[in-house]
């Protein structure tokens, strides 16, 4: 087992609950859709987060790939995904424990929670942020990754239109900004699947014959 397939086990596994715990409270609203108003804002919010996570999950190959074995390098993991964790664990409320007869409106859920969960979002970002920063000091490579004025206009709308979302007091002010970090979210997704078509998508993994 090579030093990232190690790290990768841990780190992939921490992440891997963030998604349990997202998708699983999407399906206790479902269950529970008869006496839960959805909405639209704590949807957009959990695909968000999702796509973030998904985001972070292909980050660890360009970041952490040459990483050696490290005890401070699992720290920095657990930290990144533990903060998705808590996003994770809060974009949805916990339905079950509410009082079977009590209505729960997730507009209001997200206005009670905006903060924690964009708040986490950033925390872990800024903290990939920082760990590039850095490994641009100590590393050639790293340094040409740091120079792309793409990636940091991408990191300084991410920034500002998160902090806006979290902490906006005008509620019109804080919907827009949750829009505008989706759809860049989104905008990143579709470049992904773009390239995909463009490279002519990959070959099925056949067997030989028998």
């Amino acid at each position: 087992m090579s030093a990232f397939e190690f790290f990768f086990s841990f780190y992939g596994l921490l992440l891997g609950l963030s998604v349990a715990e997202l998708v699983g409270g999407f399906a206790r609203v479902l269950h529970e859709k008869a006496r839960i108003r959805v909405g639209w804002l704590t949807p957009l919010l959990a695909l968000f987060v999702a796509i973030d996570i998904v985001t972070f999950w292909n980050q660890a190959w360009v970041i952490f790939r040459g990483a050696p074995f490290n005890s401070f390098v699992l720290l920095v993991s657990l930290a990144v995904a533990a903060t998705f964790y808590v996003a994770a664990s809060v974009t949805f409320p916990r339905v079950s424990a509410e009082g079977s007869g009590e209505r729960i409106d997730l507009d209001e859920h997200f206005w009670s929670h905006r903060r924690l969960v964009f708040g986490c979002v950033l925390g872990a970002n800024l903290i990939v942020a920082f760990v590039v920063i850095v490994l641009a000091q100590l590393n050639p490579d790293f340094a040409r990754i740091a120079k792309s004025v793409r990636l940091w206009a991408g990191v300084a709308i991410f920034v500002v239109g998160t902090t806006i979302a979290a902490f906006a007091p005008w509620r019109r002010v804080a919907k827009g900004a949750l829009i505008v970090v989706l759809l860049y979210s989104l905008w990143g997704v579709a470049n992904s699947a773009a390239m995909l078509i463009k490279a002519g998508g990959w070959a099925p993994a056949l067997g030989g014959g028998g």
